[in-house]
């Protein structure tokens, strides 16, 4: 294998590790922070698609002009569409399902199958694609044999920059310093006089968002369809356990190291076998570590 096709494989891998790194992170906070199983959270990711999808279709018929500009405002709409409905999903369902794990599953998984019916009925029940602009298409050429793809360098460059705005809202603002304080001891915060109620919900609405953004950046790589984030849910929650639940840290290597995994067994291998191997691998590292790589110790 030449040098080239390594980095090309790398790149391929580290395409893979922004998505799941977008899908993650918002199950590693909301799953963290309340132990709440939300198997919606690929729905979202659609309905975050879905609004990148409605924005390209708006801007085509009434502002083809700024068709260049129309992702931006496709990702920021996906944000507060899906984080505007995380924090009414959380305030009219979620909450009245804490600490029973097996109810808020079935309920969550509910939501999912009614989510996927309206986006059957009301939206298409076919695949949508959602147009490239101008500024994204095509390739840049790093070396004679090596060319990558300029939406996908967005889409990484978008997560990265995600990643640290997740970062600075959670370790440099004071709803970080609640989350966090809820996080590792629910009690003793509500005690200092924390409303834990009301960082629940802006935690939900948060980790929705961040679906959300996920669905958007996959608009630029594949089409979408009703049953797209299903394709991703087993996939990040496997991301979410393998780095440890309650660890943004390793909710991002982990995604990373599955990320380059999935690339590499791909390429020596068929699609289904390369991931029963990862599985495997990762049923191994949760034997001996079952916290998860990168869990941090926490009191109750």
């Amino acid at each position: 294998m030449n040098v080239d096709m390594l980095a090309m494989q790398a790149f391929t891998g580290l395409s893979i590790f922004t998505i799941l790194m977008l899908m993650a992170l918002g199950l590693a906070i909301v799953f963290g922070l309340m132990g709440v199983i939300n198997m919606a959270h690929g729905e979202l990711m659609a309905m975050g698609a879905y609004c990148s999808y409605g924005t390209a279709v708006f801007f085509q018929a009434y502002l083809p002009g700024q068709m260049d500009v129309y992702i931006f405002v496709g990702i920021a709409l996906a944000f507060v569409v899906t984080s505007l409905f995380g924090f009414l999903l959380e305030w009219c369902l979620i909450r009245f399902l804490y600490h029973r794990p097996l109810d808020t599953l079935l309920a969550t998984w509910g939501i999912s199958l009614i989510l996927q019916q309206i986006f059957r009925q009301f939206i298409n029940p076919r695949e949508v694609e959602v147009p490239t602009v101008s500024w994204l298409k095509g390739a840049v050429q790093m070396t004679e044999g090596v060319s990558l793809p300029a939406s996908r360098i967005f889409i990484v460059a978008l997560a990265l920059v995600t990643a640290v705005l997740v970062y600075l809202l959670l370790f440099k603002t004071r709803w970080g310093i609640r989350i966090r304080a809820v996080t590792q001891n629910r009690a003793m915060a509500g005690a200092a006089g924390i409303n834990t109620k009301k960082v629940d919900a802006f935690t939900f609405a948060l980790g929705c968002g961040l679906a959300g953004i996920a669905g958007s950046s996959f608009t630029m790589l594949a089409s979408t369809g009703p049953t797209t984030g299903q394709q991703y849910i087993v996939d990040t929650f496997i991301v979410v356990v393998f780095g440890g639940v309650e660890s943004l840290l390793g909710t991002i290597s982990s995604a990373f190291i599955i990320g380059q995994m999935q690339s590499w067994f791909e390429y020596g291998m068929s699609g289904s076998m390369a991931r029963a191997s990862i599985l495997v691998l990762v049923i191994v590292v949760l034997y001996f570590r079952p916290n998860g790589l990168f869990a941090t110790k926490v009191r109750r």
